[in-house]
């Protein structure tokens, strides 16, 4: 078990104040530059991170971190597409994952601002970084990526089928939310789970997030009225044997689990997929990051309380991470060095959320603390 190790919890005139727990190192400080969400570290502990365009300026929005400095990844070519649905170019990106191959997964949503997505924009691009090239790009048909469509996050088994399959969260504010699953052989990919209530956002009365001591609401409009986060399916883990999916929606404090063998299965209706579902519980916290490590340790983030939180196998849930520098941590990497990487954001203070007011201020941060374990790689 990791050791907690605090902080003194008093300012400078020797009032008691909040007290940090855990051990935070800090990787990387955005100066400059839009906000970061994803972040996957390599194998050989190359560190990437992607910049969905949310209203910022992003000059690339897949990126690795060398020496220091942030640079386009691949390279620029590819962050520059020409519209909304080209096919050979990254259009915003949500999330970047490294699978048990050591490939960078893209998961590119095709929805810029959160528009509606255009064929051809909604995709998953591999690269192989070992030569740093592009080596399959998967287009998903109109019938699995909707207009409402916004692709989340993914996860890799590459054990199952020919060349293995990925499950993507559909986290939609405005539509259907599902699991996404894909056939890395054929690139063929079908939804499950559509609009079931484990996918859903909750709302108030039922639930009211609180982030900084403040309502967490939308209000992308100065003079409309503050709603509530609506984001459905968002974090996205996978089980170390792979036979759970474990999942959660951004709103939402629960956290739940669906049988990998019902969501691979294509003849099973999805009153069956959803017979598989658990509802594991209370995790803590609202937040839309969660990741799981080779010792069977389930990771989630917790914007409202500015920490990621473990469950362990046995079911008990703690604190790995708290701090007032974890402000909305957003995604999570586990990597070989055994370190969980986190990056953290400040999502809840832009202006959307915030009465129009864009509360932001950099840096933007890059974490890690240590955990004792690896990440989790389903391969033959």
């Amino acid at each position: 078990m990791t050791e907690m190790r605090t902080v003194p919890s008093t300012d400078a005139d020797g009032l008691q104040t909040d007290r940090p727990l855990g051990e935070l190192e800090v990787v990387h400080a955005f100066t400059e530059g839009p906000m970061p969400t994803g972040v996957s570290v390599s194998h050989t502990g190359r560190v990437f991170v992607n910049f969905p365009k949310w209203g910022d300026d992003v000059q690339f929005t897949v990126a690795e971190i060398r020496d220091g400095q942030v640079v386009a990844f691949p390279d620029q070519a590819w962050n520059d597409p020409r519209t909304d649905d080209d096919r050979e170019a990254f259009v915003s990106v949500q999330s970047i994952v490294v699978d048990p191959a050591d490939r960078l997964w893209v998961l590119d949503t095709g929805s810029p601002l959160f528009q509606p997505t255009q064929v051809g924009g909604p995709k998953l691009v591999c690269i192989d970084l070992s030569t740093d090239t592009v080596v399959q790009t998967i287009v998903f048909p109109r019938e699995v990526a909707l207009e409402t469509t916004y692709l989340n996050d993914v996860r890799f088994d590459l054990r199952r089928g020919e060349a293995g399959v990925a499950y993507i969260t559909d986290s939609a504010d405005s539509g259907e939310n599902a699991i996404i699953v894909v056939d890395l052989a054929t690139g063929e990919s079908w939804r499950r789970l559509r609009d079931h209530a484990s996918t859903k956002a909750v709302t108030p009365p039922e639930l009211l997030l609180m982030v900084e001591g403040r309502p967490f609401l939308e209000q992308p409009e100065p003079d409309a009225e503050p709603q509530p986060v609506a984001m459905g399916a968002d974090g996205i883990a996978i089980s170390a044997d792979g036979e759970r999916l474990w999942y959660c929606p951004l709103a939402a404090r629960h956290w739940y689990s669906v049988a990998t063998d019902a969501l691979l299965d294509r003849n099973l209706d999805d009153d069956a997929v959803a017979a598989t579902v658990v509802d594991e519980g209370d995790k803590g916290s609202a937040g839309d990051g969660l990741e799981t490590d080779d010792a069977g340790n389930l990771y989630a983030t917790a914007g409202e309380q500015n920490a990621v939180l473990r469950r362990r196998p046995d079911g008990t849930i703690e604190t790995v991470l708290h701090d007032p520098r974890l402000l909305w941590p957003d995604t999570m990497s586990v990597a070989a060095d055994g370190h969980l990487y986190v990056t953290a954001n400040q999502l809840h203070r832009q202006a959307r959320y915030a009465g129009g007011v864009d509360g932001r201020r950099y840096p933007y941060l890059l974490v890690r603390t240590p955990i004792g374990a690896g990440p989790v790689r389903l391969v033959r």
